[in-house]
């Protein structure tokens, strides 16, 4: 393994578990990191439980965003290579604790983790000589097994590892192996979210966007184009697809009870959402909805509108409150532009005083007589690269 450069340890996550599937989990999340690394010139070895990316130091903080990004891991750190001797071990060990205590740390402990057996010493060992030695050639340095400002981690495998800071990986599954869904995406703080919880769980997420100009602005198409980049960041890309559905706004406006509006509206979001998915060869719809938090979202008015889907709908959110669900948005970046002030269609369509508890009957005697079906077929719709 060249050591020129940085040389960073992976930890696989829940695909330890999987059993009889867990080769094709490993394959595709080796491929996830190969794509995500394409162009830094960093290679990917694998060894039993563990992955290791080597680049050079230019592409050091390239590769470590990348890293922050890899659904499917459940950590990383940057690592120091070594021979499999006592004395080399011992050595690395002791370079390693001078960087936690050059780094502040005043306190460590050892941990270690021999997958060799031939290795001369067990486990136990090796924590007890490597924290003698490291307390004997740094000064000051003390010994806390409890509540250590530092870890010196040691791992004896093919070669042996040395590593201190661990940082948390996004775990989940890897993009790709739960098949594709899509994701009714709004201009929210909400879909984005909802997006992303399910790309951590192995899903490759499409996306639908309505947009009903000129009652929307073409901003707001603009703001849900950046939602799905971001979202992409995470989920090996998103492909969005612009849905125009400015007729169907004026039908229902035409036709419908001012207070069935928005019930209405999202049926046939969701019977357009379904046609999209099925020619997308996606198995499921994606919302970004929590139970009570608008009117739409009653239970009640979420039955009529799924009455009009045609594939099973996640929603990842759904026992959430909105304070959970916002700092989840700023973890992941699409918070600051969720709130830019460009409304959608449902925004400016909400009546001022919507149906809370729709009857599925009547609500599907509405929509009936709405004659939806020519207008779904025909509206415009194109494609961005997310």
């Amino acid at each position: 393994m060249n050591e020129q450069g940085a040389l960073y340890l992976l930890k696989f996550g829940e695909l330890t578990l999987k059993g009889g599937n867990r080769e094709t989990f490993v394959r595709v999340l080796m491929g996830n990191l190969a794509a995500m690394l394409r162009g830094t010139g960093a290679s990917i070895t694998r060894t039993e439980g563990r992955l290791y990316v080597n680049c050079s130091v230019e592409k050091q903080a390239v590769c470590e965003d990348v890293f922050s990004r890899l659904a499917g891991i459940s950590g990383w750190a940057r690592a120091r290579g070594s021979e499999k001797t006592v004395e080399a071990l011992m050595g690395a060990a002791v370079d390693e604790a001078r960087v936690c205590y050059d780094g502040g740390a005043h306190s460590f402990k050892v941990e270690a983790r021999r997958t060799d057996k031939s290795f001369p010493l067990n486990s136990y060992q090796i924590c007890c000589m490597a924290g003698d030695r490291i307390a004997g050639a740094i000064p000051g340095f003390k010994v806390d097994v409890h509540s250590p400002e530092a870890t010196v981690n040691i791992e004896v495998r093919e070669r042996a590892y040395i590593y201190g800071a661990e940082r948390r990986g996004l775990r989940g599954l890897p993009v790709g192996v739960s098949g594709r869904g899509m994701l009714l995406l709004s201009g929210g703080i909400d879909s984005p979210v909802a997006g992303y919880l399910m790309a951590l769980r192995g899903m490759r997420i499409f996306a639908v966007y309505f947009h009903a100009y000129p009652y929307t602005p073409d901003e707001a198409r603009q703001k849900v184009v950046r939602l799905a980049e971001i979202v992409g960041l995470y989920g090996m890309g998103v492909k969005l697809s612009v849905v125009s559905f400015t007729k169907v706004e004026q039908r229902i406006k035409e036709r419908a009870p001012p207070e069935w509006s928005t019930v209405l509206l999202r049926m046939a979001m969701m019977d357009c959402a379904s046609t999209l998915a099925v020619g997308k060869r996606c198995k499921c719809l994606i919302t970004g909805e929590s139970l009570g938090q608008v009117a739409s979202q009653t239970i009640e008015n979420m039955t009529c509108a799924e009455s009009r889907a045609r594939l099973p709908v996640l929603r990842p959110l759904i026992g959430l409150d909105k304070e959970s669900i916002i700092r989840q948005a700023v973890k992941i970046g699409t918070y600051e532009t969720s709130i830019l002030p460009y409304q959608d269609c449902c925004t400016i369509f909400s009546p001022p005083h919507p149906v809370i508890h729709a009857p599925l009957h009547e609500a599907a005697a509405l929509y009936d007589s709405l004659d939806l079906p020519s207008l779904l077929r025909t509206a415009g719709g194109f494609q961005m690269q997310g």
